[in-house]
Order: C-alpha cells, then sequence, then structure tokens
C-alpha cells in the first residue's frame, strides 16, 4: 500500500522562543512534505537544534522544503542527512549463538562427540527437531523481488534490506528467527519446488514482497503441500489489520460492519485479501473495482460484487477500503455523507481524512497506522506454539479482534511498537490452532 517516497533528516537551528517549531513544520507542510519524529539535540540560551525527520515524494521536493525553510527569519537548515541509509550499513541482522563455550568440556557438549546423541534421537524421532533445534521457532521469509513496496519489481537482492527489517520485527516482538530467502526465479512450480526442498529447515514460511496475480498460486500451492504454517504477509498480514481499522471505524461511528456494503477499490494482492476477509468475518456484501478483469474474477470466486467504476462503488457502499497507490484517487465530490472511507495508500492516501471528513464522511483515515507489524509477529508465534500446520481464517480473524481488543479509545489501530498487542495476537491465534487441533484429532 506504500509508494515510493524519501526520508531525510534535517538539522534545524531555531531562535530558542516559542512559535518558531511552528514555523518549521508550516514550511514543510506547505511544500508538502510529510513531518514524522522531532528530536531535540541541542538548547542553547539563544537557539534550539532539532532533528526533523521528513518525508516527501523525491529530491526536487526535498530541496523545496530546505530553501523553504532557510528562508525564515533567523532559522536555518544546517545538514540534510540520510539516517536511513546509515540504520542499513553492514545489514541489520546476523545469527547468534544461545550457548557460551568457554571450556572442552562445552565444546563436546553442543559438538562432537556430544552432539551425535541428539543426532539419532532425531532420526528416531523425527518430531523432536522441533524441541531439540531451532526449527520450530524459525521462519523462512520469502521473496522473489517482484513488489518490493511501492518500487515494483526490482529483484529480490535489491529487496533484501525489507527481508532484514521483517526479521528484525519477529525477532523483537515474538523472538522468532526470521531468515531472508532470496529467490531469483518467479515461476510458481520453480518458487514452489525451491521452497518445498527448504521447508524442513523452517517452522514456518513468510511469503514476502511476492506480486500479483503469481502470488496467489504460490501460496495456495503451498498451503497445500506443506505440512507447516505459510502466509502470504502482503496478503493476510495487510487484511488482517485492515480488518482491525475498519472494526474500530465503525465503533466510533456506530456502523454495525456485518449489515453494510463494504467497498474495496483496487484488488491487487492486499486488495482481494481485504475482501475476503471482510466477507470471512460474515460482512454480507462487500464489492470491488479494479482495471483488471482476472481481479475481478477472483474477487467473483470469494463471494463478492463486481463495481463498473469507482464512482458507482463510491455511490452504493458505507464503508470504502482504498489500496491503489494513487494519490487523490478519490475526489471530496464522490463521498456520500455518512460513509467512512479507509485510504490507506502510504504515504500520499487516496483522500485525506481532512478532506474526506469534510465532504461529509462520518469518519475517515489514511494508512499511516495500518501497519503489517501489528499482525505477522504474533500471527506466527502462535501458530509455531501451537505446533500447527496451516494459517486458516478462524486463526486471522482471532488475531484481528486482538488487535482490536488491545486498541486505545480514541485511537484506530494500538501502536505497533506495543509489546502487549503482539503478545495477545499470539495468545489469540494459538488459542484458536489448538482448538483446530483437537477438532483434527476427534476426526
Amino acid at each position: 500500500m506504500s509508494t515510493q517516497s524519501i526520508m531525510r533528516n534535517l538539522i534545524v537551528e531555531t531562535p530558542s522562543k516559542p512559535g518558531n517549531l511552528a514555523k518549521v513544520a508550516k514550511a514543510i507542510g506547505d511544500q508538502g512534505g510529510d513531518i514524522g519524529d522531532i528530536k531535540t539535540l541541542k538548547i542553547g540560551t539563544l537557539s534550539t537544534v532539532r532533528d526533523v525527520t521528513c518525508t516527501c515524494e523525491n529530491l526536487a521536493q526535498l530541496e523545496d522544503i530546505v530553501k523553504a525553510i532557510n528562508e525564515l527569519e533567523y532559522i536555518t537548515v544546517r545538514a540534510v542527512s540520510d539516517d536511513v541509509m546509515k540504520a542499513h550499513e553492514g545489514g541489520k541482522i546476523h545469527m547468534t549463538r544461545k550457548i557460551d563455550v568457554r571450556s572442552l568440556s562445552d565444546l563436546r557438549r553442543i559438538y562432537t562427540p556430544g552432539v551425535a546423541s541428539v543426532c539419532q534421537e532425531i532420526q528416531r524421532s523425527p518430531e523432536k527437531a522441533h524441541y531439540f533445534t531451532s526449527i520450530g521457532n524459525t521462519v523462512a521469509i520469502v521473496t522473489d523481488g517482484t513488489a518490493i513496496l511501492g518500487l515494483g519489481n526490482i529483484g529480490s537482492v535489491a529487496g533484501m534490506p525489507v527481508m532484514e527489517g521483517k526479521a528484525v520485527l519477529f525477532d523483537q516482538f515474538a523472538e522468532i528467527s526470521g531468515v531472508p530467502i532470496l529467490l531469483d526465479t518467479s515461476n510458481p512450480d520453480e518458487v514452489v519446488e525451491t521452497v518445498k526442498h527448504i521447508a524442513q529447515g523452517f517452522g514456518g514460511i513468510l511469503l514476502e514482497d511476492i506480486g500479483s496475480p503469481h502470488c496467489f498460486e504460490i501460496e495456495d500451492r503451498l498451503t497445500k503441500e506443506l505440512q507447516i504454517p505459510v502466509m502470504h504477509d502482503d496478503q493476510h498480514g495487510t487484511a488482517v489489520v485492515t480488518l482491525a481499522a475498519a472494526l474500530s471505524a465503525c465503533r466510533y461511528a456506530g456502523v454495525d460492519i456485518k449489515h453494510a456494503v463494504v467497498g474495496q477499490i483496487g484488488l491487487g494482492a492486499a486488495g482481494l485479501a481485504i475482501s475476503r476477509m471482510l466477507l470471512e468475518y460474515g460482512v454480507k456484501e462487500v464489492c470491488g473495482s479494479d482495471l483488471q478483469e482476472s481481479a475481478l474474477v477472483r474477487l467473483r470466486s470469494f463471494g463478492g460484487t463486481v463495481m463498473n467504476s469507482i464512482e458507482e462503488l463510491m455511490e452504493h457502499c458505507d464503508i470504502v477500503i482504498a489500496t491503489t497507490g494513487v494519490k487523490g484517487l478519490i475526489k471530496p465530490e464522490m463521498i456520500r455523507k455518512g460513509q467512512i472511507i479507509l485510504a490507506l495508500s502510504n504515504p500520499y492516501p487516496e483522500i485525506t481524512p481532512e478532506d474526506a471528513l469534510k465532504a461529509g464522511a462520518a469518519y475517515a483515515a489514511d494508512g499511516r497506522l495500518v501497519n503489517n507489524v501489528l499482525g505477522f509477529p504474533g500471527i506466527f508465534r502462535g501458530a509455531l506454539n501451537a505446533n500447527a500446520k496451516r494459517i486458516t481464517y478462524p486463526m486471522l480473524l482471532a488475531a484481528a479482534n486482538a488487535i482490536v481488543d488491545a486498541t486505545h479509545n480514541g485511537d484506530l489501530v494500538p501502536h505497533p511498537l506495543d509489546p502487549n498487542v503482539h503478545k495477545s495476537v499470539a495468545k489469540a491465534v494459538e488459542r484458536i490452532a489448538l482448538k483446530e487441533l483437537s477438532q483434527e484429532t476427534i476426526l
């Protein structure tokens, strides 16, 4: 749901008087920039230096922002730094040990000859590999590089920073070891066979940034042919968090989502998954609009209704979700009074919440807080804890409800860095997974 943008840190010096930071913020906003974190680096008697994170569309816009700030009286941009690039130097992950080797006795215990007895135990009972090795707590993060963020098909090596970021989040929020797997093929047969050949070394498979439509076939086949959880995050991770956001929005607007008509603009991997998640939740009518006929066929196969145009969808639907990546696609005159609008493309939504509310929407939000990190760590933690063989819709719906339950009053979704959210999602998913396993045993 993101489009290409750049992020830079502006080191700005202002007079130490109230109101000057507001002038900087206005200058950035007037040039179309988006402010992130603001850190105070130094407070002096006469001046204050701050590190202001700024997101913009391109370098030309960045130059306009810097020029606008420098034109303010007594305010100066001292430097422009790229802290994003610095954070990635040398990579963001590495494999580390859990046991120290401090003596020959330690060496013999964890390696030869002691390790032989553990190998033989696993040979006799292969399922014990999940107990005596890291396999049961390790997830392969698999990409072919065909749909990296909003950058498109840039190749799996160029997508490695994203895979490393996923691994960092797995470790921090779920204590799962995520291992990036970079593929040099997008052929579904080759991708499926490759993943099947390496799958025995992992407790789960997270498919990441694999383009549409081949992502659907790859996930479907791997889910059927492997006995470990498989999930395409761009589909189901996005859908889980979007469903949670929609439920929160409905709560604030006093709408029963199951009896509302929900429209999905954009039926790529995320849009189709959101539509299907809404139908699985029990929404009576889900409508969709897209330029690709194949996407419309898939929507119909899920039980959704095809709209011939965005205008028709906007007129017909009570709740509208957009994931097109097209800035300003929804015009204010399209808004029907009382609608809920979730324009989720980042960093530039299909319509800003301010414009949607001004046009009569009952509730409106963009995608800045609707982040997949709220879902996938806890989903896999719960699935691995239960030793689940697959990730099911009841598990995903449980994850969405857990996110809603963890949302503070007034917020759309919880803060993504709140560790309690991920624990709640993991417990909810594990509970459903164990229930499903027990039912399979009975059958």
